[in-house]
């Protein structure tokens, strides 16, 4: 038995990028990109140095790297501003009037701030934070709606050196606490509450509730967004606007260390501990800027928009920190995709004619479920640039996309990267990168991977391991806060010298990068290593179904059973005879050895409200009938007693 995980899928639809966009793209052709690859991997410093050096830098560092596996510096003895280099520069290089943000609230309100505009409210708000007693390292905790504030926050926290710690605002009061006892943080910015699909998320009483049991934060901050009266504790919280009447809108940004730390955010861990990964300064944000400049080919009239919320890594490298560094317009939007319907999205792309738009697969598997008469009905000719982030897009969710959403016209940048490694990693360069639907193609610059099997041995095309990077990069973790020796056994125990990502992959004949999944959401059937993905990515190719996860079942025979939890179209009867189609389905798609024991109908998907599908439910579900670990991530609790009935029929 080998211990490699086996790839039964193929895919060998191929789609060049055009002419017209080539033409006037960043990176041109194929030999271009494999120049500065090459270049980017045999001169990284002499590659980084030239990418860096498009930021503003108050003191140039002495040398570009210092590597001692685990642990990396880069552009060391360099001194910068984070914040300035996404604000302050755009006033004097033609882009103060220049929108940089084009907000739009649930409700339907809306604001746009100038780049001169966000200048000033950061300033202010950086005064506040100095008045309120916060100094350079301080740790300030930001829970916060999809509101310009949250972003002001950020920024005014890598003005002044503090660091921020950004909790999704869908998070409990429960994950409020670990965070803050873990990064031991001095205050908290927050809102009274957001708009959440028509409601209203009580974010200040989830601060409220949190500090009765962390009682070490001075200094509660709060926004007025939705303008109700909410208990204020006297001496600890205040209001922003308050603050912000009693300081000065000017603030000079003084320069701090490449490798002072920028951001701490929490990650889920194996253990149930969430992991805090540490990202600094200067590499985080020439890889930020780098990666969006290339791989979204980011030009000075683009109207962006990333659908992430900021409480994910998307949101902070590519809606605050690299969108900004380029000057760019974006759109930001606070509430669901489906509020008041499945139309809202387009309604946004079509209403800010926006032409760079960056969303995750589970959306636009939730898009396809809902039917293709809300993008058919808008116009979304603005568009000229499409991507994918957050887990690996099955094939026919890709051709809809390209489709439906793209006209046919836009590449599709399919992303793949972690919290951990700050910025992208593998993804197509949209103006010379043969695209095939499902794989995130190629190596950015200055990623160094690879796919090893279980002796360190380079796999062969289509061979599955483990996915490994062999080189250090700007953006890449500096440890998991207060715990080096987690960060060593976690990311750097599995190959002396490499970071080990946690996925299972397999390259094609053409080296494209295909990503079969979690390395522990692999079945073992019958002494065949299966990645999950490609079992859901052959069932969601069936025309009945919308959405799938599986997972596996203890088997007294093959080990491992596999089960499968489907989700079909609107229009589609769920019965045996169905169940029967999608088993025998996959069996041709894949082979015998991957048809599902099980397949349970169910109308959703235990999800994080980031849209993940929380596979660790399922398999506890299946193995025990019950669910006893943290489900404080999950959206929807009412799908967990769904699943309970289902399974039990």
């Amino acid at each position: 038995m080998s211990d490699n995980i086996e790839s039964h899928l193929s895919e060998n639809r191929v789609f060049k990028p055009s002419k017209e966009f080539s033409k006037n793209a960043r990176i041109k052709s194929m030999a271009q990109y494999k120049r500065m690859h090459k270049e980017s991997i045999e001169k990284p410093g002499v590659f980084w140095a030239r990418e860096a050096k498009e930021l503003t830098w108050q003191k140039k560092w002495t040398k570009p790297l210092d590597w001692k596996a685990p642990y990396a510096k880069w552009f060391v003895g360099g001194k910068l501003n984070v914040c300035e280099n996404c604000v302050d520069r755009h006033l004097t290089n033609g882009r103060a009037n220049k929108a940089a943000i084009i907000w739009e609230g649930e409700p339907g309100e809306s604001r746009n701030l100038t780049y001169r505009q966000l200048h000033r409210e950061v300033c202010q708000f950086a005064n506040v934070l100095l008045a309120q007693g916060i100094k350079s390292k301080d740790r300030v905790l930001i829970y916060m709606p999809m509101v310009p504030e949250a972003v002001i926050a950020m920024l005014a926290c890598a003005r002044i050196g503090a660091v921020h710690s950004v909790v999704f605002g869908g998070f409990s009061a429960e994950s409020i606490v670990d965070r803050l006892s873990d990064c031991k943080a001095k205050a908290v910015v927050t809102a009274d509450g957001g708009y959440r699909r028509g409601g209203v998320v009580p974010l200040k009483a989830n601060v409220d509730e949190a500090l009765k049991k962390y009682k070490a934060v001075d200094t509660v901050i709060v926004h007025q967004r939705i303008g109700d009266k909410i208990p204020m504790k006297r001496g600890r919280d205040v209001y922003w606007h308050d603050e912000a009447a009693k300081v000065s809108a000017k603030h000079e940004a003084k320069a701090f260390d490449s490798e002072h730390p920028l951001f701490i955010l929490y990650t889920s861990g194996s253990t149930g501990k969430p992991k805090g990964i540490l990202h600094t300064s200067g590499g985080y944000l020439t890889s930020t800027y780098s990666t969006c400049k290339y791989i979204f080919d980011m030009q000075d009239d683009d109207v962006y928009w990333c659908t992430a919320d900021v409480g994910w890594v998307t949101g902070h490298s590519y809606i605050t920190y690299g969108p900004l560094a380029n000057g760019v317009t974006q759109v930001m939007y606070e509430g669901a995709p489906n509020h008041p319907d499945f139309g809202r999205f387009w309604d946004i792309v079509e209403k800010y004619s926006v032409t760079i738009f960056y969303t995750a697969p589970t959306a636009i598997r939730a898009f396809i479920k809902a039917g293709d008469q809300f993008p058919d009905s808008r116009d979304l000719s603005s568009l000229r640039l499409l991507g994918t982030v957050g887990e690996p897009i099955n094939p026919e969710a890709w051709m809809w996309y390209h489709e439906k959403i793209g006209g046919g016209r836009c590449p599709i940048v399919d992303t793949w990267w972690q919290t951990e490694t700050g910025a992208i990693m593998i993804s197509p360069l949209p103006g010379c990168t043969p695209t095939k639907p499902g794989t995130a193609t190629l190596p950015f610059f200055g990623v160094d991977a690879a796919i090893l099997d279980e002796t360190g041995e380079e796999c062969g095309p289509n061979e599955g391991g483990k996915l490994v990077i062999r080189k250090p990069w700007p953006s890449m973790l500096r440890s998991i806060y207060g715990d080096k020796k987690r960060y060593r056994d976690t990311y750097w125990n599995d190959y002396t010298g490499m970071y080990t990502a946690g996925d299972g992959a397999r390259t094609d004949k053409q080296g494209n990068f295909w990503i079969v999944g979690r390395l522990d959401d692999v079945l073992n059937v019958s002494g065949h290593r299966l990645g999950t993905a490609e079992v859901e990515s052959a069932l969601v190719e069936h025309k009945a179904v919308a959405e799938s996860a599986v997972v596996g079942r203890p088997h007294e025979i093959k080990g491992q059973g596999v089960v499968a939890f489907v989700t079909v179209k609107g229009n589609v009867k769920t019965s045996d005879a169905l169940a029967k189609e999608l088993r025998n389905h996959v069996g041709k798609v894949i082979g015998a050895i991957a048809k599902p024991d099980e397949i349970h109908f169910t109308p959703s998907l235990p999800k994080t409200r980031s849209g993940k599908i929380m596979r660790r439910l399922l398999k506890e579900l299946v193995a025990t009938g019950g669910i006893s670990g943290n489900i404080t991530t999950l959206e929807d609790y009412s799908v967990i007693a769904d699943l309970q009935k289902n399974l039990k029929k």
